[in-house]
């Protein structure tokens, strides 16, 4: 008998072994899984930070666009206090907030002009900046070397990548001279950054007066069928342009100007566009250059005529913005004539026309000046807000000049946010 209880007794702290050890492996190994899953999340935010209206598109096993391998072939080169040269996406050692997309487009002699147009967006930004500057390959290093130079408190607050410039199919010389050169690049980005959802386009010729997250923002604003934002080319139409002067379809009353654009580019990549060539709806890449050679002899601001086209016959397609996020000399040279900046300030300065280099309009300029001189880690209330406000002063002889409280309202309520706020001073490396 006791044979056997010893017996019974030796299979029962078997079993309770057996149990231990099996119910061990089962939880490490759903630990471990939890873990790589965590993970896995991480490296997708780090590499796809914009707000998702659209599922982004699944490419499998496709061959990788050229773009993607020519940043591949980068890879390796990490940049101080997380900033990104061409393509050194380097995992993020913890969770970050997702990040707004920025597009610019740079040739010729509009290095300086972009770097003070990303100086601003830096300043007043209110969460992270993922940049994307297209430049001619000559600008590359010299990009690298001004953004590197920046001291820690404005390098930490973006990564960035810099893109040849490059266009499509066999025509690329006719696409870089079509109006300024390289402008119409903008055309190219849904096509080119096929990962990123959703971005904000500027020229490089704007500052930002208020934080660019809030342009982004109107992101959530767009209703099922809309992917694109701008704001009218005029508010006046007596005064405007395309309806007195255009040979071609615009949009709306008075026409857009594309100088600030908002797309989400999953939509754009997805949708079909009515036209005015063909009965059937076509995608954007098949849109592009039979709109390009049907009309090139008619238009004459280039891919921002050829945008007025698209929409004009797709208004369902596009939210419109006010003119306070797109500010130009047209709405004050005349007088003022842009309500949403007379009742809320100007948010985005457009020095189009070359006004921030010369003295046509010297309130542009000074704003210009201002922030391009600016250095980051000084008090702007001190070295930016006090010294612009003394400058426009001298301009009041000028109807622009005679508005220059709408353009230092809301910089003014901003940078004493930021002041409050600035992430400390960084040593440089």
């Amino acid at each position: 008998m006791r044979r056997y209880i010893r017996a019974l007794f030796l299979c029962t702290v078997f079993a309770v072994f057996s149990g231990w050890y099996f119910y061990s492996k089962l939880f490490n190994t759903d630990i471990l899984g939890r873990g790589n899953a965590d993970a896995g999340g991480l490296h997708v935010s780090a590499q796809i930070q914009s707000p998702r209206l659209g599922s982004a598109d699944k490419t499998g096993q496709e061959r990788p666009h050229w773009y993607h391998r020519y940043i591949m072939r980068q890879h390796g080169r990490i940049e101080p206090a997380g900033v990104e040269g061409d393509g050194a996406d380097s995992p993020p050692s913890r969770p970050e907030a997702p990040s707004m997309h920025l597009a610019v487009v740079a040739c010729g002699d509009r290095m300086e002009e972009t770097l003070t147009m990303v100086k601003s967006a830096v300043l007043l930004s209110s969460g992270n900046l993922r940049l994307h500057i297209f430049a001619e390959e000559q600008l590359h290093a010299a990009f690298r070397n001004a953004l590197g130079s920046w001291p820690g408190s404005g390098r930490s607050r973006f990564s960035y990548t810099v893109y040849p410039i490059s266009f499509a199919g066999d025509h690329a010389a006719e696409w870089k001279k079509l109006f300024k050169p390289c402008a119409s690049q903008r055309l190219f980005l849904p096509l080119i950054l096929k990962d990123v959802d959703s971005l904000v386009y500027v020229d490089s010729d704007i500052v930002f007066l208020r934080p660019p997250q809030r342009l982004w923002a109107m992101l959530s604003r767009f209703n099922a069928s809309q992917l694109a934002a701008m704001a009218p080319e005029h508010e006046e139409p007596r005064v405007a342009w395309y309806n007195r002067f255009a040979r071609h379809p615009f949009y709306g009353v008075a026409g857009l100007n594309s100088g600030v654009m908002l797309m989400n580019m999953t939509r754009i990549r997805s949708a079909y566009f009515k036209n005015d060539m063909t009965s059937v709806g076509l995608r954007w890449e098949e849109l592009l250059m039979p709109l390009l050679q049907k009309y090139k002899l008619n238009i004459t601001w280039g891919d921002q005529d050829l945008l007025n086209i698209i929409f004009h016959y797709n208004p369902d397609y596009l939210l419109e913005f006010p003119c306070k996020w797109n500010y130009r000399p047209d709405h004050c040279i005349y007088g003022s004539n842009c309500a949403s900046a007379e009742q809320d300030g100007v948010h985005i300065l457009h020095g189009n026309r070359g006004v921030f280099h010369n003295l046509k309009q010297p309130a542009f300029k000074a704003v210009y000046d201002a922030i391009r001189q600016y250095s980051f880690g000084a008090d702007p209330n001190i070295t930016l807000l006090a010294p612009l406000e003394e400058a426009l002063l001298k301009t009041t002889h000028t109807y622009c000049g005679k508005s220059h409280a709408l353009l230092t309202k809301t910089l003014a309520q901003n940078l004493d946010h930021i002041n409050k706020n600035v992430p400390p001073l960084l040593s440089a490396t």
